[in-house]
């Protein structure tokens, strides 16, 4: 253990030297271009101007754009330099265009089922019309034959998470943000080493910026001595640029392609609560069965190609391949994933989808609220034409910024009917909308700017299944822990808090 933490603090400390040598040659750098000649200043203004017409007329979102534009405009020589470094990248380019070259590898093996389309359809046709965004956007087909199981805590899902690790007999597949040094960790790492002693082909991607004061320096080559093939997602480099922002954000695990599980949960102690951290961690998972993991399966090999560089031969890793036994069927299930190298916000535009066509109600379990202009009106639009709104948020924070910032979007919410409740135990890290008892979305996507805009994300779409239900008593049985928020709380924060608010909000896409 101590040899572990010796070698997080020097990752750490080297890390936070080089960027800090990197901010000090930058401010030298504004400082140099600040006391130039006033022509030449003149020039970096009239830069300044181009790069702001040009952010004006990208299609991205406005509030981005207006915090940019802001910035370049009342500081063109800082706004200019910054937006050098964070404001785009060729390497995120470049991974866009690999990425989209392994999506059309496996895309001739996403069929999705002429028939299973047309019951939905006339079932509900705008139900099927959310469904059939995400597979024309996200890629990914709809599915029937499958069945799902909802954990109301990480301490539920990780037993069946060791049980079924267990039973692999062809392959496991694991992608996960946090890996940290626990209980948890060293319970699924034992499975693990186990499993590739046996000849079974273990992989597993992990986020090397998200892992950054967990796991050590080239922590996959320990993994890969152990017989695990391991891959970290964008290597940390101590230097800056945008690309540090895109990371892998999804919670997926896969065994032998039938059988799958995402949700919130991370691979560490906290979210199972054998380590405290911000009170109690409330979050939530899901388990799936059947045809639906085929979704994850491919999610998973798409993204080991990207960072490998490696050939997939997806045929090989097909549901039925490992089971050929008919799988039971419990409503449609859609798994999807979003990327943040492409114009489509596939993440948002399914909640929005959500909540516009909700006809009762609408309920929301976020640990961040960091919202643009569209979800707001969505969200405000949906209360005011008598949906019953509720979004659930976290009592307890982990980054106490953030939670302000959370904050400062209450008084216009609750001035349009929507409902606010704060998890007074600790921290709510769960993801999910349950919507009319029929239709959910479950998975690692946040309602932040990060999530929606800057992570790799996956998330399943439900509807009629037994685990809405399930995800709807849960909601309702949490609320009772939790504080709801009124009119006078937001109205009667002192100035400073609310000044402060005023400015986060101004820069929360770039937060």
């Amino acid at each position: 253990m101590k040899k572990i933490l010796k070698i997080l603090f020097n990752r750490v400390f080297y890390v936070s030297v080089a960027l800090l040598l990197q901010m000090v040659w930058w401010l030298t750098l504004v400082w140099f271009l600040n006391n130039m000649s006033q022509v030449n200043r003149i020039l970096l203004s009239t830069v300044a101007v181009v790069i702001v017409l040009w952010l004006v007329n990208k299609r991205i979102n406005p509030s981005y754009k207006l915090a940019w534009t802001i910035l370049i405009l009342v500081t063109p020589i800082f706004g200019v330099c910054l937006y050098a470094v964070f404001g785009t990248s060729r390497v995120a380019s470049a991974m866009q265009r690999k990425y989209e070259e392994v999506l059309e590898e496996g895309q001739d093996l996403l069929k999705e089922n002429p028939d299973t389309r047309r019951k939905l359809d006339e079932i509900n046709r705008s139900v099927s019309n959310q469904s059939r965004y995400i597979r024309d956007c996200a890629k990914f087909p709809l599915q029937e034959g499958a069945i799902a199981e909802y954990y109301s805590e990480g301490a539920y899902m990780f037993p069946m998470l060791l049980q079924e690790l267990g039973k692999a007999q062809s392959f496991i597949f694991m992608e996960y943000f946090i890996i940290n040094d626990g209980v948890m960790w060293n319970s699924i790492l034992n499975i693990l080493e186990e499993k590739a002693a046996q000849g079974v082909d273990v992989r597993l991607i992990y986020d090397d910026f998200g892992c950054i004061t967990t796991l050590p320096h080239r922590f996959y080559k320990e993994l890969q001595e152990k017989g695990i093939k391991c891959a970290a997602f964008n290597p940390f480099r101590p230097m800056l640029n945008v690309i540090l922002n895109n990371r892998d954000h999804r919670k997926i695990c896969v065994v032998d392609g039938y059988t799958g599980f995402t949700g919130g949960v991370n691979l560490a102690d906290e979210y199972i609560n054998l380590r405290q951290r911000f009170g109690h961690w409330k979050d939530t998972g899901i388990m799936l069965k059947g045809e639906a993991v085929w979704n994850l399966t491919v999610m998973f090999l798409q993204m080991w190609s990207v960072i490998t560089k490696m050939p997939v031969q997806f045929s090989d890793y097909m549901p039925h391949k490992h089971c050929p036994e008919a799988f039971e069927t419990d409503g449609f299930v859609h798994p999807y994933c979003d990327t943040p190298l492409d114009d489509e916000i596939v993440g948002e535009n399914v909640y929005l989808n959500v909540i516009n066509r909700a006809e009762r109600y609408v309920y929301i379990c976020t640990p961040y609220l960091i919202i643009d202009n569209e979800m707001i009106t969505a969200l405000c639009l949906a209360a005011k034409s008598g949906v019953d709104v509720r979004i659930m948020t976290p009592g307890i924070p982990d980054k106490k910024i953030v939670f302000l910032l959370t904050q400062s979007y209450y008084e216009q919410l609750i001035e349009s009917g929507v409902k606010i409740f704060e998890y007074q135990p600790g921290f709510l890290h769960a993801k999910s909308f349950v919507c009319d008892d029929e239709l959910a979305v479950i998975g690692s996507i946040n309602m932040d700017y990060r999530s929606l805009y800057l992570h790799f994300e996956n998330g399943v779409w439900l509807y009629r299944c037994q685990v809405i239900h399930d995800m709807r008593e849960d909601y309702l049985e949490t609320q009772k822990a939790c504080q709801q928020i009124t009119l006078e709380f937001c109205k009667n924060r002192n100035m400073v808090v609310r000044a402060v608010q005023s400015v986060l909000r101004l820069f929360a896409p770039m937060l």
